[in-house]
């Protein structure tokens, strides 16, 4: 096997993964890192073999062989991802049948995401120094993260032209270069505000940034490293006992609409979601919530 052979495939799956299906480049690469991964094991095991020839014995080894790195949700990813890069190459007819058709997926379960509660979202964003520049910058974010349930990814890569205070809209640029309008809350659009009039139009803006609305402090877009750690230090800062992201806000999001009364379908459709099961998941469900809503909206009681 020669590594060439194996990379003229992977960059024709890449080609019809960002061309075909319109996904993001950090989508086609996750895509492929899998790929990446079963061949480097070939290279350390010395098998030669290519991707039209590759068994289902070969990639079963290769499945037990990881089995010992990562956890079953992990396994899951790492099938579905390769069994989407097989089903292309019959698509394609290099070959014609898929080596992971039998090979069942582990059973994972429905993990439940953390949330947080509204008291300590409010907790962490009043941790905010406010005396700084970037902290208008930090609270505007936080409550456009919270606000309209945003990927991180979306966050960042938001622009002054997609928001639209009048009509009380973002517009928001997804997973696959899909755009949806999301509504905006008075409290964020006042915090937004605050931020664009006050902190940025004083920052010296980079050539190609001009339209970015949040930007560091060298006038350039941030990156989704940069949120991740705002958020990990301000959570240290309250000692709040949570593991969380800035995914934790968009779940939170999700949550806190649907307990005050909010159907699945305007949630899936505000988190841009294709399927309505997606946005299940996304959706923090405790016991006590789904008795309440038992009880107040079932005809026998």
């Amino acid at each position: 096997m020669t590594k060439t052979n194996w990379d003229f495939y992977i960059k024709s799956y890449q080609s019809f993964l960002q061309i075909e299906r319109g996904l993001s480049k950090n989508t086609v690469a996750n895509y492929t890192f899998d790929i990446k991964r079963l061949c480097f094991f070939l290279t350390e095991k010395n098998i030669q073999v290519t991707p039209i020839a590759i068994t289902e014995e070969t990639v079963q080894d290769f499945i037990y062989h990881i089995s010992k790195e990562v956890n079953a949700r992990s396994q899951a990813r790492i099938l579905s991802g390769l069994k989407s890069f097989f089903n292309y190459l019959i698509f394609e007819d290099y070959r014609k049948d898929n080596p992971l058709e039998l090979i069942e997926t582990p059973k994972t379960g429905r993990k439940l995401p953390d949330t947080l509660a509204v008291s300590e979202i409010d907790l962490l964003i009043n941790a905010i120094d406010l005396s700084t520049k970037e902290g208008e910058r930090n609270r505007a974010m936080l409550e456009t993260l919270y606000g309209c349930g945003l990927r991180v990814s979306e966050l960042v890569a938001l622009k002054i032209s997609d928001v639209f205070f009048d009509e009380g809209f973002v517009k928001v640029t997804g997973k696959g270069n899909k755009q949806r309008f999301v509504p905006l809350g008075k409290q964020t659009q006042k915090y937004i505000e605050i931020y664009t009039q006050l902190i940025r139009c004083h920052l010296p803006i980079q050539k190609g940034f001009e339209d970015t609305l949040f930007l560091n402090r060298r006038g350039k877009q941030l990156t989704r490293a940069m949120i991740f750690t705002i958020i990990k230090e301000l959570a240290v800062a309250v000692h709040l006992n949570k593991t969380i992201s800035p995914h934790t806000f968009r779940h939170s999001f999700a949550t806190h609409l649907l307990e005050n009364g909010a159907d699945l379908r305007s949630i899936q459709l505000m988190l841009g979601h294709e399927s309505i099961t997606t946005t299940e998941i996304y959706v923090h469900l405790d016991r006590k919530f789904l008795r309440n809503v038992l009880l107040n909206f079932h005809p026998r009681n």
